[in-house]
This record gives C-alpha cells, sequence and structure tokens, in this order.
C-alpha cells in the first residue's frame, strides 16, 4: 500500500539540519538506521554492569517500572522494524521478574511496588502478546493475571472507586489514588477486550475511565492530573501536576476502545478530547516537552522516561483509530526529528529544543532520554507493519486460562484502512504540513 499519509506528513521536515543521529523522515530506510542506532544504545544502557544485578532490572537510580517500561518498547521496536536481535534478551527480562505467581510481583519489590508499576510490566506482557512475540499465550496469560489481581483491588470503600497508587498500607502511596495506575488499569482492560473479544474487559475498561472522570482526575477541558489524597480528602483535593504519558496511557485505552466499538460516539469524543489537549499542553513547541519538568529543568529520573511513553501511546492510538493521523502524524514527526538532533551516538537530551544537547546531567537518566527518542523515532513506521492486538482467534492463541471472566463470543475487528482511507488522509494533511511546520525548517 502506498504510505500517502507519512509521505506526505513527513516532506516538510525532510530539509530540516541533521545534527545528531542521521534521520531522513522521508526514508523507511533511514528511520530504520536511526531506531537501530537508538536501540541498540538503549540495550548497552540495559546491559552495562550487570555483574551482580538482578536480570530484568537497571541499577539505581532507575525505578523497577522503568525496566519494564524499556522492555515495551524494545517489544514495539521488533515489531514496527522487523528487527528480531533483542527478542530474547527483552523475553528473558520480563520473565525474569513475574515472580513466584506469574503477576509481576517479585519479592525483592514488595517494599515499594505500586499498581502503576506492576500494570507497566503487565501492559509490556500485553504488547508481547499483541506483536506474537516469543511463547504468545504465556504473556497473554501474564497480563489477565495482573487484570484480576487490580480487580480484585478496585477500592469502593473510599472515593467511590478506584486503585491506590501503592500496594501496601505501610507505603505513602497507599493512601493516595492516581491517575497512572487507574489509566494503566483502563489501558490494560481495554487491550485485553479487543484482543480476547471478553465483555468484562470492557465492562471494567468502561468503569475505570468513568470514574476518572467522575472524580476529576480528567477534567471537563480534558487535562489529566495527577492524582489525589484519600483520608484528608476522599479524592477532592485534585493535585493539578499533569504528566505526559499520564494522558498517553488513556489516550491509547480510549482509541481501543473507539476500535472495538466501532466508532461509539462516546470514544470519539472523548478521544479528540484527550488528543486535542494533550497535544496543545505538551507539545506547545511542536516537540514533546514534559512539561512538569522541563523548563524548570527539574525532572528527576523517573520524569525523564515519560514523554517516550506518551510518544509510543500515541502511535499505537492512530492504528486503532487512524482518523486521528490528521492531528497526531505532524507533532509525532517533528518530535522524532527533533530527538534525533538531540542524540549525539553516545545518549540523548531530554531537551528536544536545540539549547540543549549531548547526555544530561551526570549521566544518571541517559535511559530514559533514549526510551524517549526511539519511541517517537520508531512511531514513524507505524504504518509499516501489520496492526498490532489483532483478536485472538486471528493471532490463534487461546484466552488466558485462569481468566476470571467470562467470553462473550465476540471478537473486534481489525481497523487496518483501505487506500481510500489513507488517500484522504494523505491529501488533508498535504495542506497542513506544508503550512505549519515551515517553522523547522526555516
Amino acid at each position: 500500500m502506498v504510505r500517502v499519509i507519512q509521505l506526505l506528513a513527513l516532506a516538510a521536515l525532510s530539509f530540516a539540519p541533521v545534527n545528531g543521529i542521521e534521520l531522513d523522515v522521508n526514508s523507511v530506510d533511514s528511520i530504520k538506521s536511526a531506531a537501530s542506532s537508538l536501540a541498540s544504545q538503549l540495550v548497552g544502557y540495559y546491559t552495562a554492569n550487570s555483574t551482580g544485578r538482578e536480570n530484568g532490572t537497571l541499577p539505581s537510580p532507575y525505578s523497577w517500572w522503568e525496566a519494564g517500561a524499556l522492555f515495551d518498547t524494545l517489544i514495539q521496536y521488533s515489531h514496527l522494524t522487523g528487527d528480531t536481535q533483542y527478542n530474547s534478551l527483552v523475553s528473558t527480562g520480563l520473565l525474569s521478574q513475574v515472580g513466584k505467581n506469574s503477576d509481576f510481583m517479585p519479592v525483592n519489590q514488595s517494599a515499594t511496588e505500586g499498581n502503576d508499576g506492576q500494570a507497566t510490566w503487565a501492559l509490556a506482557a500485553m504488547s508481547a502478546a499483541e506483536a506474537q512475540f516469543t511463547n504468545g499465550t504465556q504473556w497473554l496469560a501474564l497480563a489477565d493475571t495482573v487484570f484480576n489481581i487490580l480487580v480484585q483491588r478496585w477500592d469502593s470503600a473510599t472515593c467511590s472507586g478506584g486503585l491506590r497508587w501503592q500496594i501496601y498500607s505501610f507505603a505513602q502511596g497507599f493512601y493516595y489514588k492516581n491517575s497512572a495506575s487507574n489509566g494503566h488499569f483502563f489501558q490494560l482492560a481495554s487491550r485485553l477486550a479487543r484482543y480476547t473479544g471478553n465483555a468484562t474487559y470492557s465492562t471494567w475498561a468502561n468503569t475505570a475511565y468513568d470514574w476518572t472522570k467522575s472524580t476529576g482526575f480528567i477534567d471537563s477541558k480534558f487535562n489529566v492530573y495527577d492524582g489525589a489524597p484519600i483520608v484528608s480528602s476522599n479524592c477532592t483535593d485534585v493535585s493539578k501536576v499533569q504528566y505526559s504519558y499520564v494522558a498517553g496511557t488513556y489516550i491509547t485505552g480510549v482509541a481501543h476502545m473507539y476500535n472495538i466499538t466501532n466508532g461509539n460516539s462516546k470514544w470519539k469524543t472523548e478521544l479528540d478530547g484527550l488528543l486535542n489537549q494533550t497535544l496543545s499542553v505538551f507539545f506547545s513547541n511542536k516537540a514533546a516537552t514534559e512539561v512538569a519538568c522541563e523548563k524548570s529543568d527539574a525532572c528527576t529520573v523517573d520524569m525523564m522516561a515519560m514523554k517516550g511513553l506518551l510518544g509510543h501511546w500515541l502511535a499505537d492510538a492512530v492504528q486503532m483509530a487512524p482518523y486521528t493521523a490528521n492531528t497526531v502524524l505532524p507533532l509525532l514527526t517533528s518530535s522524532a526529528q527533533a530527538a534525533a538532533n538531540a542524540c549525539d551516538g553516545t545518549g540523548c537530551s531530554l531537551f528536544w529544543d536545540g539549547k540543549h544537547m549531548g547526555i544530561d546531567g551526570n549521566g544518571t537518566g541517559v535511559v530514559g532520554p533514549s526510551i524517549d527518542a526511539l519511541s517517537f523515532v520508531q512511531g514513524l513506521l507505524w504504518q509499516e507493519a501489520g496492526l498490532t492486538g489483532l483478536p485472538a482467534t486471528v493471532n490463534g492463541t487461546a484466552v488466558a486460562a485462569n481468566s476470571t471472566s467470562t467470553a462473550s463470543g465476540a471478537v473486534a475487528s481489525s481497523t487496518k484502512k483501505s487506500d481510500g482511507v489513507a488517500m484522504r488522509a494523505g491529501m488533508a494533511l498535504l495542506v497542513s504540513v506544508l503550512g505549519s511546520m515551515m517553522w523547522f525548517v526555516l
């Protein structure tokens, strides 16, 4: 199929100067080459100084969840580029952290593990199932197990529902409900619903999303906020901090619900609202920015990986709802070019404004910026690979055996659009790209 959307949307950027990793956004080969360089760099960070370190983890100061995000990023890399050289490393790393009950609750993480961290690993397992990674049925079972655990933790006794941030009462986050935990649960449920056709997953996806809206964690303008304390406010005192990946997890979840409901008006309204506001907040300068910390140069190690997850999930959302390409692709493209320019062959800067180059600080945050850059660059290949997350009956795998859900018998259809749809979207982009994106060339 002629990749009209991609070729037209990227045309204006072909003249952008390359100061870092070489990237011609009009060339699939160039995109794959840049992605390969970034993936090699990311894997190098994971494998460096690994003697004595538990498999599947990153060294201090990285959080456990970031290793799960790293593996998820490499699964997407394998799927989008066709480069499978890291698949064994990823599979081994993921399986090393499943824990004795195959629920991504390893003993070494019990003191600090949160629902959002556990769900991050489950989402990586879900990606492996959707991409038909090695041992496909096993990945689905892992994702389903975590889903069922999160259902059991749904706390209707406080705040009328929702998941707490952390799992155990001795952790401070146990007394806080956050959008990351609930958004990841929503995303996991929506993807399981699409993959299996099981209506119970859809029901829980609706429940989680509607609860998030009702608490004001997503407001009427579609800003996505961090969360709220339980004890002092019963979730009414909402923290207005916004993180890119939290918006991203809701966007891709909503896109999956749009997909499996064949464009239901509720989910189209929510998807349009979330996309428009998220792109306005985090792409004000045409390149992805972690607004909570970048402008003040106060990003923690965790924060450095967040916008990469947004990029990952924006690319997934376009696959689930192709009409959004007209909105998403120009910013995905400009961010990919800015990210490539901010990498120098040994590392990447978190900042994509052209003013901060090279590895940030003393190198303690190098993994996050590499996840960010790789996610946006490889995201340009969203039309190259087959659609991920095809229903289980298409993929030839069974629904997880330990699921507590009752299969509906219905299977969601793929939304791989025809050339005609791509042509119409591409023509719409031709005018917008040549006009609005010349800023990047000048």
